[in-house]
């Protein structure tokens, strides 16, 4: 399987590269025992991450931002090398998680990391998923 690291149109530089992670480690676990290679690939997978947008979702008394909600969105498509048929292809894939903020720039920064984090896994668990149906 030909898994490289998604296209990344966002704002976060490592995006792309974070998200590809995510969606190997999740396809290991759902069983796939292949390598992620390009050289005698089966399959091609390739995603852009469009957007990564964040809103605050609740101020405080002060009415700084207590919470804030990012939203991580992607463009999949999977081909099957050999024939060159396309297996799947969805536009606008998306996942949310929420994280605190705080006068602390390095506690808000673990928790924006961390949201990151929790909506690649997501994101790619939603993928394997609908990998597993299609291989």
């Amino acid at each position: 399987m030909d898994l490289r690291p998604f296209t990344n149109e966002s704002i976060v530089p490592d995006a792309g590269a974070a998200l590809a992670s995510s969606l190997r480690d999740e396809m290991r676990r759902n069983g796939f025992r292949g390598t992620f290679e390009r050289s005698m690939a089966d399959y091609l997978v390739e995603g852009t991450v469009r957007e990564i947008r964040e809103e605050v979702s609740s101020h405080g008394a002060d009415q700084f931002a207590l919470e804030h909600r990012m939203t991580i969105s992607v463009d999949i498509r999977v081909v099957e090398v050999t024939r060159g048929r396309l297996l799947w292809k969805e536009e606008g894939l998306s996942d949310t998680a929420s994280y605190f903020a705080g006068p602390d720039f390095q506690y808000t920064e673990s928790n924006r990391r961390m949201a990151f984090q929790e909506v690649c896994r997501r994101i790619a668990r939603r993928i394997g998923q609908t990998m597993k149906v299609i291989l």
